[in-house]
């Protein structure tokens, strides 16, 4: 929705980033897809170009089929004056907080879960930052909700995202004394809205990234290489020292052992209960289990370790 909002607005330029491909399952809250789109079997950033260019020609939209990391995060915001955050996990938008910081590019924060959002403008050097926010760091794994284990619902995904598509278009028009100061908590099950004044705690805490300037997500010191996908029932696999892969060789290579699906951005291979997404950037996202074990063991059957 933020990119629909956006592109609809006329910003001159979107650079989309996602790193997985469309499921019937995302519609529900993904409102740019129909379900011609999951048919097509093209990765989300993908189909997400190919819609927004339906809906204003005169956008330059870049698609960028990549899981961000320490290593691409600075190509990729390169050149860019707002980041606006769609992702589902909070190693990702530490990342983008040290990036943003970093290179003093304003940026976006917004979560969802179940029918609750909350969503935060940083502006580097003049607000606090989401480190500010969570000094800690992200929760520990298995000690808070995921869209997993509790789920989203999609009337709260568009509030947010017309929040953040708003705070965007402040930044972008000049305007950038007319963003929010606040914490915005939304609790739509409930209609609770809430508000809460955080314009004053950068200069109350010892921020690790704001003030000590230490990026421990952007050196890569801190962060996974695998993950498992939310909602999804899948592994994402990644690895540091990642090489291309050869779709077409790989496709020609799992053809006689499954049924293989193919297209300039993916190979999936069914095998059994489980199928492996393989992307050309080195990445898999193996489906049908959420055993980051048993992904490996079944990649480095199929693609090789």
């Amino acid at each position: 929705m933020i990119a629909t909002t956006l592109c609809r607005a006329g910003v001159g330029s979107l650079r989309i980033v996602d790193r997985d491909f469309l499921e019937v399952s995302n519609l529900q809250r993904q409102f740019l897809f129909s379900e011609r789109d999951v048919e097509s079997g093209l990765p989300k950033a993908i189909a997400a170009r190919k819609r927004l260019n339906e809906i204003n020609h005169s956008v330059n939209v870049e698609a960028f089929v990549e899981d961000v990391d320490s290593q691409n995060i600075q190509r990729l915001t390169d050149g860019v004056d707002v980041i606006v955050d769609g992702t589902d996990n909070f190693e990702t938008r530490f990342l983008i907080n040290d990036v943003a910081i970093s290179e003093n590019i304003p940026w976006i924060y917004g979560g969802c879960l179940g029918a609750d959002g909350q969503t935060m403008t940083i502006v580097p050097g003049k607000s606090a930052c989401l480190n500010c926010l969570m000094l800690d760091g992200p929760p520990p794994p298995g000690t808070s909700d995921t869209c997993d284990s509790f789920g989203v619902l999609g009337p709260i995904i568009g509030t947010i995202a017309s929040i953040q598509s708003m705070e965007a278009i402040k930044i972008l028009s000049g305007n950038i004394d007319a963003v929010s100061k606040q914490l915005t908590i939304v609790g739509l099950w409930s209609n609770h809205f809430r508000a809460m004044d955080v314009s004053g705690l950068r200069d109350k805490v010892e921020c690790p990234t704001c003030k000590q300037k230490n990026f421990q997500w952007l050196s890569g010191e801190r962060g996974s290489q695998t993950a498992i996908m939310c909602g999804r029932n899948a592994v994402q696999l990644s690895f540091a020292q990642r090489e291309p892969i050869d779709l077409a060789s790989l496709a020609d290579r799992l053809r006689p052992l499954g049924e293989v699906e193919q297209n300039p951005f993916l190979v999936r291979f069914h095998i059994d209960d489980f199928s492996i997404t393989a992307f050309s950037d080195g990445r898999a996202i193996v489906s049908g289990t959420e055993e980051i074990a048993i992904a490996k063991k079944l990649y480095a059957q199929y693609l090789g370790s």
